[in-house]
């Protein structure tokens, strides 16, 4: 039975979904695994959401929290707001009380990834203080470390990204992910699901 890894992410502009994309082709690069994408429900107003220049949602699924109890291993993806994951997955997160009340996530491996607006915005703050989130759930963070090689060490070019995760630099939300940083994402979708298959005794 193949490894169910989850991507569930929330993206404003575009910029985290692209990043998901990405790590689910390296999670379905990795045999007997089964990856899939799913968004978190906003929570601000079309109205308001016209105003701030969004585009319209994809059609990719909204999760539940109970869903989450369907995968072997989770990533979870936002952008920062002030050096701390957007409200609106705050707001997802906040409602998996009953699941944190029965630690029916448990023993699940978990990985982040993010996207920030600047050099200094939270490409380390935001997934540091994401992980308080797994540890009161009783999940096994895991970081891609410096498994990526030298693609870790680029200073040439702007790179989002650290050892938590995958990220990007938005910018004025012009910029979109780089090659590198597309790279980041595939192996950290890869480097996962190899960890979430062997710990779901399925290797």
């Amino acid at each position: 039975m193949a490894a169910k890894v989850y991507i569930v992410y929330y993206s404003m502009y575009g910029h985290v979904e692209k990043l998901a994309e990405e790590i689910k082709k390296g999670a379905d690069s990795v045999e007997g695994v089964e990856a899939k994408l799913w968004q978190v429900p906003e929570t601000l107003p079309e109205e308001v959401l016209g105003k701030m220049g969004a585009p319209a949602k994809s059609d990719v699924p909204i999760i539940t929290p109970d869903e989450l109890v369907e995968a072997d291993g989770i990533i979870f993806g936002f952008p920062t707001r002030f050096g701390m994951m957007a409200a609106q997955f705050k707001a997802f997160m906040d409602a998996t009380g009953g699941l944190w009340g029965s630690q029916k996530l448990a023993g699940k491996p978990a990985g982040i990834f993010y996207s920030t607006g600047s050099q200094g915005g939270g490409q380390e703050t935001t997934p540091l203080t994401a992980i308080t989130q797994l540890t009161h759930h009783g999940m096994i963070f895991v970081p891609v470390g410096y498994t990526f090689g030298p693609g870790m060490f680029e200073m040439e070019k702007v790179k989002g990204g650290s050892p938590y995760g995958a990220g990007t630099f938005a910018g004025d939300g012009s910029r979109q992910p780089s090659e590198l940083e597309l790279g980041l994402a595939f192996h950290q979708g890869k480097h996962f699901a190899d960890i979430a298959k062997k710990l779901g005794g399925s290797a």
